[in-house]
């Protein structure tokens, strides 16, 4: 019998959509602006219309088909993500201009590349003529059996095919921050940014989305639930991968915060923070199930205990995960737990197939379905 209820945000509360819609735009203002590549300035502003946004999204990610194979492998992060694709595409510009520039591109792959080395690398590429390639991304990864964290490492693999360098600089480390700080300006806007990352804002001008949420079902009908649940004697909790400013806000907003534990949300704040404790240096972010494992036993337990959770945990039956990804499912797998798959993530109805393909315990249309299987 089910007694706790841990669910996902994007993709089953919240929309995705405008998180993709600042990835691409991150994407793209890296490679456009001066302040990072500046390949074509007059390309980038920090007010596009939405039809502006609609086109960029549709290129950089290809009409959503680059995020769905990294959806496919695993990832679930959109930070992830943007860095697998600006990375990816950078590797792409320096192949065109590795007979004439070896020995710059050695240099870059061997240090951190910080904004400042994005410049520079801008400077050199202007003086060439290249062209952008984000269609051939899922060609360059799909012949690998990459998924999550591998996919990162895979492009150290791309860059000793394309360049012929040997580096392991494209793993997690500056350039990943750079673009989370990108992505974060874009989402939270100059208003926000500071309390989101601790540092102001490179570029300013941005309005941010969190004013725009979307919910996945009406509001008021997700509170019911939510009202439910906590009369009905129902632990419930969260466990996503957006940071704590961009949960608590919008529940804040929308009247759902009343009805949790503050210790049962658990955010990427709580998972970057873990893994600063965590001496093996891995992602402890989903499928890992360690986001999970501290909404289950509250913020405010150790990180190591944690991580010496015993897996599959006791009484897994009891413990109800509800996600939209199949990062979700597999962390549910390893916890032992019920996993709902709920048809409202990015590739809505069409992802039945494979959460059946790996049998996941019940399939939804909407999150307010919850109730009929408790």
């Amino acid at each position: 019998m089910i007694k706790t209820l841990l669910f996902d945000v994007d993709g089953v509360l919240l929309s995705e959509e405008r998180y993709f819609d600042a990835s691409a735009l991150t994407v793209w203002e890296m490679l456009m602006s001066p302040n990072y590549l500046g390949i074509s300035p007059e390309k980038f502003n920090t007010n596009p219309s939405e039809e502006e946004v609609k086109k960029i999204r549709e290129t950089v990610f290809q009409h959503d088909k680059i995020l769905k194979f990294q959806k496919s492998r695993g990832l679930n992060a959109n930070w992830d993500m943007i860095y697998l694709s600006f990375s990816h595409q950078l590797i792409h510009l320096l192949a065109q201009i590795k007979d004439k520039e070896f020995e710059k591109i050695f240099t870059w792959c061997q240090a951190p590349i910080d904004r400042s080395v994005l410049v520079e690398i801008g400077k050199v590429l202007s003086q060439y003529e290249f062209e952008l390639d984000f269609c051939s991304f899922v060609a360059d990864f799909e012949n690998s059996t990459a998924m999550k964290d591998e996919l990162l490492q895979h492009l150290n693999v791309l860059a000793k095919e394309k360049l012929g360098v040997e580096t392991s600089i494209f793993e997690k480390g500056e350039l990943w921050f750079v673009c989370e700080h990108v992505s974060q300006e874009w989402y939270v806007g100059d208003e926000h940014v500071l309390a989101s990352t601790g540092r102001p804002s490179v570029q300013t001008g941005k309005q941010g989305f969190l004013a725009n949420e979307t919910t996945l079902a009406p509001k008021e009908k997700i509170a019911e639930l939510f009202q439910f649940l906590a009369s009905s004697g129902f632990t419930i909790g969260i466990g996503t991968g957006r940071p704590e400013l961009e949960t608590i806000q919008p529940f804040q907003h929308l009247h759902w915060l009343q009805y949790f534990d503050a210790k049962r949300i658990v955010t990427a704040d709580d998972v970057l923070k873990a893994e600063k404790e965590n001496t093996d240096q891995s992602s402890l972010s989903k499928p890992h199930p360690f986001t999970y494992i501290m909404g289950l036993k509250g913020k405010g337990t150790s990180v190591k205990e944690c991580l010496e959770t015993a897996l599959p945990i006791e009484n897994g039956e009891t413990v109800l995960i509800v996600g939209d990804s199949l990062a979700d499912l597999l962390a549910a797998r390893q916890l032992g737990c019920k996993f709902a798959a709920v048809l409202t993530g990015l590739s809505g109805k069409a992802a039945r197939a494979e959460f059946e393909e790996h049998k996941a315990d019940y399939i939804l249309d909407s999150v307010l379905e919850v109730k009929t299987i408790l």
